[in-house]
């Protein structure tokens, strides 16, 4: 972690976006040490979350690869049972990449809405307001604003 610190607020910014893909990694950790630091907060949440979200958002293009046929063979789901999962993703799931800052299951968030070809300026919209939700959470409640 010391060496994304050195960078600075560039050293954040690769530290939140490799958080953000399937890399397992904790950005608020270079986060709290560059705040105490002496960064300012601000700074660090705006720094970090387009960091952050610019890597969800890589996910996102990334899932636009899969193909219907992978799935199928090797998670052994149906194509018809996707096809309806689709029908429900389109209606309502553009919005879910909110949720693509949740530890653990965001990355495949990022990744779905992209497979499942939601509209990109939504997931786009809702991935970076969660993103920036995120950081804020975790500067309030780790006491780092100033």
């Amino acid at each position: 972690m010391l060496g994304f610190t050195e960078l600075g607020l560039l050293g954040l910014f690769i530290a939140s976006f490799l958080a953000a893909t399937v890399v397992p990694f904790s950005s608020e950790v270079v986060f709290s040490a560059m705040v105490f630091g002496g960064f300012d907060a601000w700074s660090c949440v705006f720094v970090a979350t387009l960091g952050n979200w610019l890597g969800g958002m890589t996910c996102y293009y990334l899932g636009l690869f899969g193909k219907m046929e992978w799935i199928e063979k090797y998670f052994r789901i149906k194509k018809e049972k996707i096809e309806k999962f689709t029908d429900k993703i389109h209606k309502y799931g553009d919005w879910f990449a909110f949720f693509s800052f949740l530890p653990g299951i965001g990355d495949i968030i990022a990744v779905a809405s992209g497979f499942f070809r939601c509209r990109w300026w939504v997931v786009a919209l809702s991935m970076l307001v969660g993103k920036f939700v995120r950081y804020v959470i975790w500067m309030y409640f780790n006491g780092l604003f100033v």
